[in-house]
């Protein structure tokens, strides 16, 4: 993979780890705001809350995969399946920066046909 197009998917991985950040910080504000003393809508908050965490959760995920992908950059190891070796396509790639699978292993980790 040539420089350029390695800047360009460099500078598309950090501008949605700039992104996550910014959601996460609004997810920890909204769950440390304090409880309704109305219990209905307590429980109402606490779902909501539920769903916040969920949603944190999976943002601290897709940041641990932006990371890995950032050092694959690094080390010249980007768009190189991480389980066969193989060349990751650029459709893949340009679909999902961050991820370290070819679609054939993707699918075989997840049990979907391919």
């Amino acid at each position: 993979m040539d420089k350029y197009a390695l800047d360009d998917f460099r500078e598309q991985l950090l501008r949605r780890k700039r992104e996550l950040y910014g959601r996460l910080v609004k997810i920890e504000e909204d769950l440390d705001q304090p409880m309704n003393a109305d219990v209905p809508d307590r429980v109402t908050e606490r779902e909501s809350d539920e769903v916040l965490e969920g949603l944190g959760l999976a943002g601290q995920g897709e940041i641990r995969a932006i990371d890995a992908a950032l050092d694959r950059i690094a080390s010249g190891t980007f768009g190189i399946c991480v389980r066969c070796g193989e060349q990751i396509s650029p459709k893949r790639l340009h679909s999902v920066p961050h991820t370290p699978l070819c679609q054939t292993c993707a699918a075989e980790v997840s049990g979907r046909p391919r």
